[in-house]
């Protein structure tokens, strides 16, 4: 049924408490999980030294977001392939889909309320009005919560 999962992760985050549940499909279905970062720069929109540095320093945290995620699904006997891309992470998600023949997205989401929520949205939210395959939105806990099988340190 899934052959190919996708796995959003932010270069920035820490905790993830999708990645459990993309690790279980792929298990249950001999599925390869595609982690995929966004490393979203306004480089190409200002120019200058400390611009170019700020990119540098988004796209080294989330190739190094990618490979912490790749190796952990790799010693738990998942195939799994990594990817970092530039650009808005709702674009990159979206293209992510259809260049890895995604079946079906994995990603958390952050349960705002209220004005944050009309305010801020999510990507999450927006990728599962424009997703083409089925979204599995995995809650992610408040600071003071710890989910089984998440990494230790809140997002």
């Amino acid at each position: 049924m899934y052959d190919d999962i996708l796995l959003p992760v932010a270069p920035e985050g820490k905790a993830n408490a999708a990645v459990p549940h993309a690790e279980s499909l792929a298990e249950r279905y001999d599925a390869t999980v595609h982690v995929v970062s966004a490393a979203d720069t306004i480089e190409h929109t200002l120019s200058g030294p400390r611009i170019g540095s700020l990119a540098e320093r988004v796209e080294s945290a989330a190739q190094d977001r990618v490979d912490e995620l790749t190796e952990r699904l790799s010693e738990a006997g998942v195939d799994v392939e990594g990817h970092v891309v530039r650009g808005e992470p709702l674009d990159a998600i979206e293209d992510a889909i259809e260049e890895t023949g995604a079946d079906i997205v994995v990603m958390p989401s952050h349960t705002r309320k209220g004005l944050s929520r009309v305010l801020l949205g999510s990507v999450t939210e927006k990728v599962v009005r424009i997703s083409p395959v089925p979204v599995v939105t995995v809650p992610m806990p408040s600071e003071n919560e710890n989910v089984e099988g998440a990494d230790e340190e809140a997002e």
